[in-house]
């Protein structure tokens, strides 16, 4: 009879096995350790299912219908048994457990029946009223309750999960119903059965416990053992591959080493030549001296006799001449000579003095109070005419009304036998009696004014320096100042009228300086502005000289003669001065010689009415009366101050050496002129140290530097652009064009530019980092790097160099021959390591493209963009292309381009196609050159045979790598020698000439060498050099009175 196995317990639920949670504990372990898992389940009647979901292939499916007659139960125990053994190792530690079921349930159906009547435990049963009759009935078969075990892993869960879904299906049993007179209400087992079946299920249960901490241990000692021995391997395989790399490198040294012997063998074989040579003609000297010996003893005695009667010859000379010089002495000492000749050396004297103090510092920064005398006055007021008329030629710029004079003129005056003026510091001397020469002193003075004019001034407070000599000139010095004004006009500066009073200041508020204040007598007094300046600086008059000019005019014009009484009088203006006088210095706009300006002005005197009505005085007329009282008041000033002036620069001088002692103790003082020179032969010794340079350190800089350069264009535009070629000679044809086509266009001016480059890269790295010598420091440097900037502005390669490199640089291009394995191998490393520094750089590239990654976001607590994330997902999606077809081209099709898209969409990622083709470029790089780079190592091999070349191009990107490393040398070696033949040189005469010129421009030698110590050397310089000349003069002077 058939029946569903969950209703054959009937109403025995209460009569629950005893055994069901032993059985299922074995259960659970036979499936959670065992290949195949086995479940034991007996219901109230003792029927048995065996369930297997996994089974071997030799057993086949077994249905989750069982049909199981009673009779037969004991053969279910039996296969059972031969399952276990078949289906798992772990089966058979089960075995005896199910042996120990068997035989207790018999081998007949007695013995089931007897389990079907009875119950398992008292515990979960309902004990029969005494006197009750106990019919035995099979029950519904009811779901087993599930059992409260212990957290378990997720394939023991997945196990129990398969086996509850085994239990709720149903079971079709093949069993003889008894007929049923009624239910029984309960039902018995014996005790002892019991207890027997669980001590034996408690045994099973440690041993089987036991057994798996063992099993545990065991595979946790196999994967220590694994992981070890993993990385030993490891570092088995680094160190095998750093010994290859590190033998690899002992080779190359090696053959470098052995070439290089091989060159100072072939040199020391020419110097045993030459050393030959020199012994050989050092036997011929021997023998022609040995063979000249006695004939050059005897011209050794001729030689000697005739020295002797020259000393005697020299000896009576020297001591003519000495007498001589005596009586010359003598003469010169009791002759009688002019006092003018003395007087002209003493002003000459002074004047050098001033022209010291002026070149040096013409702000008047020194105490500088020597005397000089400084003409001032009103604009066309007449100054400059005065003065011509004191100088007695016309050297001055002349105009009508507009201004003329733009800078101080200092003129020093002195007597001498030719009319001549001359620049101070200029060797032309003008002939001043001479008209034309005349003029071109006036251009000459206009054009000193103009060039000392700077940008946005009107007026330069830079002094020009004039020393006029003639006979009957007053000895004296005299300032010529810009005229002041009362307003500025168009095309004048702002601020020019404060520059003017400002300048007039500066020059009296020397308080030996006389003032030659120049009043225009033919305009209305209250005009005036000069006369209140003066006023200002002199209040008391007692070294200012008033001039009235055009006194003729004033004469024409003037109704009340007693105005030009009071004014020659003093009484008209609040000023006071030493003397007063009248002139005349010209006759209107009629541009007259000095020497009808003189008749003139003599002859307007002569019949003057002023002078005949008593408002002048005969001593207050004509310009000649006025220079002697100017000559004799300026001497005046002098004898009474130069020698306090001269204690002054004395003491200055003094403060100035103790400050230098206190400041700069063991340095050596050198003003700016000397330390100048000093830093010229510096420079030029690190010019000469470009030739120290090797010619071995020369080239390996070059090549350096010229691969810099010229590696984009090898390896991105010539090789990657050639590397997809599917044929090798499809490779070799487009690498050819290429190369042909850079070397005639670009090639050879990158290289010169390159050797232009490095010439001055190496210069400037010699005169950066040689030592600084400990008096100069970095005091040099400005001027150093101003010559740098200078002369690489200026050189330029000689152009007859870049045909030769081209012929040079296509020849070894055009070289596809490798003769040997050396030169093989050398190639390949070469090309190794540019691929392992290009794929360093793609790997950057694409890193900043994905961001952080997750070791830099836990650590660094950063976090992706969006940007970031959609490229990490483009990125994770291409990577799939590259896996599926390595050879993949360097583009990707639209049809592969939109499958990436939808596929990233589908995972809920919209990345726009921009990103997905700017992440494929960056992926794709670093692919293309890991793969390059394992075939340029495969190549190492097929040297000698190319045909076993793995790559399409059969290893002539090696070659192509050959190519440039021999152009690389060939260029080097040219452009070395074309530096130390010709470049050098060249660059040695523009620095030579360009320092020729910074030594005569004064302002750029104190911009570039500048300082404390200095400033402070040169200011020492100046008042030594003032006082030396100040104390001779003063000798001098004091041998004239």
């Amino acid at each position: 009879m058939y029946c569903n196995a969950k209703r054959s317990l009937g109403k025995g639920r209460n009569c629950q096995l005893a055994m069901s949670r032993q059985g299922s504990t074995f259960s659970r372990r036979v499936a959670t350790k065992g290949s195949k898992w086995v479940f034991l389940a007996a219901s109230g009647i003792g029927a048995m299912k065996v369930v297997s979901n996994k089974i071997d292939e030799t057993h086949g499916e077994v249905s989750k219908n069982l049909s199981l007659p009673y009779d037969t139960m004991a053969d279910g125990l039996n296969s059972l048994a031969m399952s276990a053994r078949s289906y798992s190792h772990y089966g058979r530690s089960y075995l005896d457990k199910i042996d120990e079921l068997k035989n207790s349930f018999g081998d007949s159906v007695a013995g089931f029946n007897d389990i079907l009547n009875g119950g398992l435990h008292r515990n979960y049963m309902l004990l029969p009223n005494a006197g009750d009759e106990v019919t035995p009935a099979i029950p519904p078969l009811q779901p087993l309750k599930p059992i409260e075990e212990p957290e378990i892993d997720e394939e023991a869960q997945d196990i129990q999960r398969q086996i509850q879904e085994v239990m709720d299906s149903p079971v079709l049993l093949e069993v003889p119903l008894p007929e049923l007179e009624s239910e029984p209400s309960q039902c018995t087992i014996p005790d002892e059965t019991l207890v027997q079946h669980q001590e034996v299920l408690e045994k099973l249960s440690l041993e089987l416990e036991e057994k798996e901490r063992l099993m545990e241990e065991l595979d946790a000692t196999q994967n220590e053992k694994d992981l070890k021995h993993q990385e030993e391997l490891g570092k088995l395989a680094q160190e095998i591959k750093a010994k290859e790399e590190a033998m690899n490198e002992k080779d190359s040294k090696f053959q470098e080493e052995k070439e290089r012997l091989k060159e100072e063998l072939a040199e020391a074989q020419n110097v045993a030549l030459q050393i030959e040579e020199l012994l050989q003609e050092n036997k011929d000297l021997k023998s022609k001296i040995n063979s000249d010996k006695s004939d050059s003893h005897r011209t050794e005695t001729e030689l000697r006799k005739e020295l002797l009667k020259l000393q005697e010859s020299y000896k009576r000379e020297l001591d003519k001449y000495r007498s001589e010089n005596e009586q010359l002495k003598f003469l010169v000492k009791n002759s009688n000579l002019k006092t003018s000749s003395v007087k002209k050396s003493i002003i000459d004297m002074y004047a050098e003095v001033l022209d010291t103090l002026s070149d040096n510092d013409n702000t008047y920064k020194i105490q500088d109070h020597l005397p000089r005398i400084v003409v001032v006055g009103d604009q066309s007021a007449g100054k400059t005419s005065v003065l011509e008329m004191i100088v007695r030629a016309r050297i001055f710029p002349r105009g009508h009304g507009e201004m003329m004079t733009r800078s101080p003129v200092q003129v020093t005056l002195g007597e001498g036998n030719r009319h001549t003026a001359q620049f101070n510091g200029d060797d032309r001397v003008f002939d001043l009696s001479s008209e034309a020469e005349l003029k071109e002193l006036r251009a000459a003075v206009e054009g000193r004014m103009t060039k000392n004019l700077k940008p946005g001034e009107t007026v330069s407070s830079e002094v020009i320096s004039l020393t006029v000599k003639g006979p009957g000139l007053h000895r004296m010095v005299l300032v010529d100042l810009p005229g002041i004004i009362s307003t500025e006009t168009r095309g004048m500066m702002p601020k020019t009228k404060e520059a003017l009073t400002e300048m007039a200041a500066m020059f009296m508020r020397n308080p030996n300086a006389i003032i030659l204040c120049v009043q225009d007598g033919s305009i209305d007094a209250e005009r005036s502005n000069v006369t209140n300046i003066v006023q200002a600086h002199d209040p008391k008059g007692k070294r200012t000289i008033f001039v009235l000019t055009k006194v003729d005019l004033a004469e024409q014009n003037m109704l009340n003669p007693t105005r030009v009484k009071k004014i020659l009088e003093g009484k008209l203006f609040p000023m006071k001065a030493l003397g007063y006088y009248a002139v005349v210095t010209g006759r209107g706009p009629q541009d007259d010689s000095i020497e009808t300006i003189r008749a003139y002005e003599e002859d307007f005197f002569s019949r003057s009415k002023l002078f005949r009505s008593g408002a002048m005085r005969a001593s207050q007329m004509s310009t000649n009366n006025l220079s002697l009282a100017v000559s004799d008041c300026f001497w005046k000033m002098v004898s009474d101050s130069v020698e306090q002036q001269a204690d002054n620069f004395k003491a200055a001088r003094y403060n100035l050496e103790a400050e230098w002692r206190n400041t700069f103790s063991g340095i050596r003082e050198m003003d700016r002129n000397d330390l100048f020179e000093k830093a010229k032969d510096d420079i030029l010794d690190d010019i000469a140290a470009l030739h120290k340079s090797t010619p071995l350190e020369w080239e390996t800089l070059l090549q350096e530097n010229l691969w810099e350069e010229i590696h984009p264009k090898v390896v991105d535009d010539i090789y990657l652009g050639a590397a997809e070629c599917t044929s090798s000679s499809n490779f070799n044809t487009k690498v050819d064009i290429a190369l042909k086509d850079w070397t005639d266009d670009k090639l050879p001016q990158m290289a010169i530019n390159v050797g232009w480059q490095t010439l001055f890269k190496q210069l400037e790295t010699i005169m950066t980092t040689k030592k600084a010598d400990r008096e100069i420091g970095d005091l040099f440097q400005p001027l150093k790097a101003n010559i740098l900037e200078t002369v690489k502005a200026q050189h330029a390669w000689q152009s007859t160099a870049l045909k030769r490199l081209s012929v040079i640089q296509k020849n070894a291009l055009e070289d596809t021959a490798v003769t040997n394995k050396m030169q093989w191998d050398n190639s390949i490393s070469f090309m190794e390591r540019i691929l392992k520094e290009r794929i360093d750089l793609a790997n950057d590239n694409l890193e900043r493209c994905i961001g952080p990654s997750w070791t830099e976001r836990w650590t660094g607590w950063r976090s992706r963009s969006p940007l970031e994330s959609q490229c990490v997902s483009a990125k994770n999606e291409l990577q799939k292309l590259l896996v599926a077809d390595e050879m993949h081209s360097k583009h990707l099709e639209n049809d592969e381009l939109t499958t990436v898209r939808r596929n990233l969409q589908t995972q809920g990622v919209d990345v726009p196609y921009e990103i997905i083709c700017t992440v494929w470029e960056k992926l794709y790089a670093v692919t293309f050159l890991t793969r390059a780079l394992s075939s340029a190592q495969q190549c190492r091999k097929a040297f000698y045979h190319r045909s076993i070349a793995c790559n399409a191009v059969e290893c002539n990107d090696v070659v192509l790598f050959w190519r440039a490393t021999r152009m690389l040398e060939t260029t080097s070696n040219a452009l070395r020698l074309q530096i130390m033949n010709t470049e050098a040189q060249r660059l040695e005469q523009e620095v030579k000439q360009y320092l020729d010129e910074l030594s005569r421009d004064e302002e750029n030698k104190k911009r570039l060498i500048t300082g404390k110590r200095v400033d402070l050397a040169e200011e020492l310089r100046k008042v030594r050099s003032i006082q030396d000349k100040l104390e001779l003069f003063i000798a001098e002077l004091n041998k004239d009175q």
